[in-house]
């Protein structure tokens, strides 16, 4: 005969198992969607409460006519699986909501230092009380406008003026932050980032569309402005700075730079990345002295500020925490119109060095006012594409050490699809199919050749057939580009959508889709036209639609 269960036995298992269900319970994030705009629940920025978002919170903010003329601090965390996402809605054209600095009103709800530093500040404040901001992301949003001689009303009621070095983002501090998609312009910096001891870490600046900054005659604000450990600038599109700014593309301070599949267009020097001058522990961090840059777009208009390109190493005077490590550049386009000289890299100290390779660099005028270098440094060089009477240096003999390692190609034609508009990528009778070297061993598990730019603030799957060609194009790589032509011909509706959307196509037959979230992770893969959603968390999606004719195209829908 079966033997009953001691009474207390099951009184103590009914304990555990309410245990169990209330430790799941408080591991379950209950997230909140706040939509702002004209017809939705909030109609102003200042009514999110941003002192108590919490991890998986999204905050929508819907385009209207008129721009937000409002600024506020982000002070709050997420985690890797639940972000705080502030997220851009669109118009009816596509039109981003605008964020404008000029005139605007700090939000009434929150309380931090810096006001004039920035329209949308990240870290910092008494209110939310001070913390490290992480798990951040903003996407989809302009803002503009903050530099003299706008104003803004700060939380004590005052009319406040912009400081020179303002910028649209302001990031005090942060952990884990993305921005993505973003137009950034008519600030002082379009984006400045601090280290803060070191506790600003692993940022990602991914397919946004940076220009217009920098105030006039000044030579001290940039497009970018950054400094912090591990930060990847990916897919953005860097346009000229304010007429008559004198500042930088792209100025980086970090340990753990990586420039890559980015277009890059005037500014005093594309890319100028110098020393930590005010933060030792970004010094002494192990990535500090090797930056890697590749994949790029890098174009030197005629006129426009400095002849050097790239400069690396430091511009501080302290030469003992200058970068003093390698600069890894390779499979770049470069184009320089200038009438006059170019210099492809200033490496400030002979104590820096360049490892330079399967880069196209063409020169509208005569090679010969084309160098390697400024002065000093060590170039090592090979497998390039340089126009026919290049010079290692303008100054006569330089300082520095040139090495030529060989398989350098010279011509007076690299042969674009498009110069005059352009498309850099290749005709089939171009010189750089197939003629870059392999890539060294230690770029190949984070700094491989793997994407390429898609005009614009776009990638796409880098396909090599046999070597790698020089330059930031692969001939073949329209196999797999997306179609720009699919692109008008795929409608997604309704667009944002709460329980379901319609995929129609013109004049393509439906092969496959598949969703991806925020992160990249696959969430569903069918071949209908209608998707079912009501399993998915609110947020922002990617939908990547293959066609029977081989073409693909990628649509960013959010769920409501």
């Amino acid at each position: 005969m079966k033997k009953s269960t001691p009474f207390y036995q099951i009184r103590l298992r009914m304990k555990q198992l309410c245990l169990s269900f209330s430790f799941l319970f408080s591991l379950t994030i209950f997230a909140t969607d706040y939509h702002v705009g004209p017809n939705e629940s909030l109609t102003t920025i200042s009514e999110v409460p941003w002192t108590t978002l919490l991890p998986g919170d999204n905050v929508y903010i819907h385009w209207k006519a008129t721009p937000y003329k409002e600024k506020w601090v982000i002070n709050r965390s997420g985690t890797l699986s639940n972000p705080i996402t502030i997220i851009g809605v669109n118009g009816p054209q596509g039109e981003q909501p605008v964020i404008d600095g000029n005139n605007a009103v700090t939000v009434s709800n929150v309380n931090f230092w810096n006001e004039n530093r920035g329209v949308i500040k990240i870290g910092g404040s008494s209110v939310p009380s001070d913390g490290l901001p992480s798990h951040i992301i903003i996407e989809n949003l302009e803002i503009r406008s903050g530099r003299p001689p706008y104003q803004f009303t700060d939380q004590n009621n005052q009319i406040k003026d912009y400081v020179n070095n303002a910028a649209s983002i302001y990031v005090e501090k942060a952990k884990n932050l993305i921005i993505r998609k973003c137009t950034l312009h008519d600030s002082g910096n379009g984006l400045f980032i601090g280290a803060f001891n070191g506790e600003t870490q692993d940022v990602l600046i991914e397919k946004n569309y940076i220009y217009d900054n920098g105030n006039v005659g000044s030579i001290y604000e940039h497009n970018t402005y950054t400094a912090c450990i591990n930060i990847t600038y990916q897919y953005n599109h860097f346009g000229p700075l304010r007429s008559g700014a004198n500042g930088n593309n792209l100025k980086d301070r970090s340990a753990g730079l990586v420039v890559r599949n980015n277009w890059i267009e005037s500014g005093n020097r594309q890319l100028d990345l110098v020393d930590a001058e005010d933060s030792q522990v970004l010094v002494d961090h192990p990535s500090y002295h090797t930056t890697y840059v590749y994949g790029n777009i890098l174009i030197e208009p005629n006129n426009a500020g400095n002849s050097q390109i790239i400069h690396y190493g430091g511009d501080s005077g302290t030469t003992s925490i200058y970068r003093k490590g390698t600069l890894y550049f390779y499979n770049n386009t470069v184009i320089s119109t200038r009438t006059g000289n170019t210099t492809l890299i200033l490496l400030s100290t002979n104590s820096e060095t360049a490892e330079v390779f399967n880069n196209v660099i063409y020169t509208a005028a005569l090679g010969s006012t084309f160098a390697m270098i400024d002065n000093t440094g060590v170039f090592n060089t090979h497998h390039n594409w340089i126009k026919t009477g290049w010079v290692n240096c303008h100054c006569g003999t330089p300082s520095g050490t040139i090495n030529n390692l060989g398989n350098i190609i010279t011509g007076t034609d690299p042969l674009f699809v498009d110069f005059s508009n352009q498309d850099f990528k290749l005709t089939t009778i171009s010189p750089l199919i197939n003629q870059g070297g392999t890539l060294p061993s230690l770029l190949l598990t984070n700094n491989n050749i793997t994407s390429e730019y898609v005009k614009h603030q776009e990638n796409t799957t880098r396909v090599v057939l046999n070597a790698l060609d020089i330059g930031a194009y692969e001939y073949n790589s329209s196999l797999s580009s997306p179609n720009q032509t699919l692109q008008n011909k795929v409608t997604v509706y309704p667009n944002p959508f709460k329980d379901s959307f319609l995929i129609e196509l013109d004049r393509e037959v439906l092969d496959q889709v598949i969703l991806y979230n925020h992160i990249g992770q696959k969430i569903i893969a069918s071949n209908t036209t209608e998707i079912n959603t009501t399993e998915l968390n609110s947020g922002m999606y990617y939908l990547t639609v293959f066609t029977k004719s081989g073409s693909k195209t990628t649509k960013k829908i959010i769920k409501l």
